[in-house]
Order: structure tokens, then sequence, then C-alpha cells
């Protein structure tokens, strides 16, 4: 079973990284980006009987900061 996982910052939380890319996508020319938020994906390869609720807790308490991160995941 595989899981992909999205993080993104939660609205309303600064993220320097995606202003920095709309800046540079700027600066090269692509005009026209109004915001970029910037997040991760992560892809787990699990042994068969692991749940969605198994990768929500790796997400909990690990792969996601909960204070000012969400996620979803997809079941692959």
């Amino acid at each position: 079973m595989k899981a992909r996982v999205h993080v993104m910052l939660k609205n309303g939380v600064l993220d320097p990284q995606g202003e920095a890319v709309r800046h540079a996508l700027g600066a090269l020319g692509f005009e026209g980006v109004k915001g970029v938020r910037q997040g991760k994906v992560i892809e787990l390869d699990l042994q068969e009987g692991a749940s969605e609720a198994d990768v929500a807790a790796m997400c909990d308490k690990l792969l996601a900061n909960t204070v000012i991160e969400s996620y979803t995941v997809e079941i692959l």
C-alpha cells in the first residue's frame, strides 16, 4: 500500500519561501503570479494492513507541524 501526504502551511501563516518563489517568477518575466504557497509531498510505502488512520497518526506525530500546517492523506 502506498500513501501520499500533502502538507501545506495553514491559511494566514506567513510563507516566506512561497513569497521568494513569487518574487523570483516575477524577476524571470512571469508576470501575473499574485501569490505562491509552498508545501511538501511525502510518499509512504507501507506494509499491507496499514490504514489511513495510521498515516494520520504519523502526520500528527512527525510529518506535519499541526500548529502551522495542515495535511491531507491520499491512499494510492
